[in-house]
C-alpha cells in the first residue's frame, strides 16, 4: 500500500507540474472609470506586428484627434518610415510602445501558440523585450514603458522577468478585431460597445483586412457618444497577474 501511495503522489505531483507548465496567460488592463453618465474614457491601443499600415486607421485618427497607443515591432519599424513620421509629427495624439523585436509570444517554454512558435526560453524572452525597445530607442522618441508579446499571451515567469526589466504589460479588456480577421460589421460592434475604463486591442497593420473598415466605424461611433480617448501613459491603468502592480 505504500508504494502504491508514493506512486500516486508522484504522478499526482507530476500532473499537476504538467498543468502549471502549460498555463498561459491573456491579462485584462482596465482604466480607472470616471463614472461619467454618458461618457467617459477608454484606451485604444493599436498593434503594428509587420507588414505595413492600415492608412484607413491611421487618417482617421489624425483627422479626429483620436489619441492611440501603438504597439510596434521591430520588424515593422523598419517597413513603416512614413507612418512613423507621422505618429511622431503628433506627439499629442499617438505614443509608441513595445511590441517586441521579432513578434516572438512572450513565453519561456517551447510551443506554438495560434500557430506561431514561442520565444522558448527566458533568454529569449528578454532578447525579444530588449531588442524591441531598442528598435524603438533607435527610431527616436522617448523610451517605451510599455510592452505586449505578440499573440498577448504569457507564461507567468515571463510575466516576472518582463516586470524586473522595468515594463508594464499591456493587457486589455475588449478584442476589437479579432486579431484583424473579423468582418467589418463585428468589428464595428465590439469596438462600438466599448465602455468607461475599456482598454480596446485591435491592429493597424492589415490595410487588405475588412477589419480595418470597422475600426474607424467603431472608433467614431465612440466619439458620437461623448467617449474620450486616452493613451495608457495618460490615465492609470490596473492589469491583474502581476502585470502593472
Amino acid at each position: 500500500m505504500g508504494l502504491l501511495r508514493n506512486s500516486l503522489c508522484a504522478m499526482a505531483l507530476f500532473a499537476a507540474s504538467a498543468g502549471n507548465a502549460a498555463t498561459l496567460l491573456e491579462p485584462t488592463l482596465h482604466l480607472k472609470p470616471q463614472g461619467v453618465e454618458g461618457g467617459g474614457r477608454v484606451a485604444l491601443t493599436l498593434d503594428a506586428c509587420g507588414g505595413t499600415t492600415d492608412t484607413r486607421i491611421l487618417s482617421a485618427l489624425v483627422d479626429n484627434r483620436i489619441p492611440a497607443t501603438i504597439f510596434v515591432t521591430g520588424i515593422w519599424l523598419k517597413r513603416n518610415a512614413e507612418a512613423v513620421e507621422i505618429m511622431r509629427a503628433h506627439p499629442d495624439l499617438f505614443e509608441l510602445e513595445n511590441h517586441g523585436g521579432r513578434h516572438v509570444p512572450a513565453v519561456d517554454t517551447p510551443r506554438k501558440i495560434f500557430g506561431i512558435r514561442s520565444a522558448g526560453s527566458p533568454d529569449a524572452v528578454q532578447a525579444e523585450v530588449e531588442s524591441g525597445a531598442a528598435a524603438l530607442a533607435g527610431a527616436g522618441g522617448p523610451a517605451a514603458k510599455w510592452f505586449r508579446g505578440a499573440t498577448a499571451e504569457y507564461s507567468p515567469s515571463a510575466i516576472a522577468m518582463i516586470r524586473r526589466l522595468g515594463f508594464k504589460i499591456a493587457g486589455f479588456s475588449v478584442n476589437g478585431d479579432g486579431g484583424s480577421l473579423l468582418g467589418a460589421k463585428e468589428t464595428a460592434r465590439r469596438i462600438g460597445a466599448a465602455k468607461d475604463g475599456d482598454v480596446i486591442i485591435a491592429h493597424i497593420n492589415q490595410p487588405t483586412h475588412a477589419a480595418g473598415e470597422g475600426v474607424v466605424q467603431g472608433l467614431l461611433a465612440l466619439k458620437q457618444k461623448g467617449m474620450t480617448f486616452v493613451r495608457l501613459d495618460d490615465a492609470e491603468g490596473v492589469g491583474n497577474d502581476g502585470t502593472t502592480d
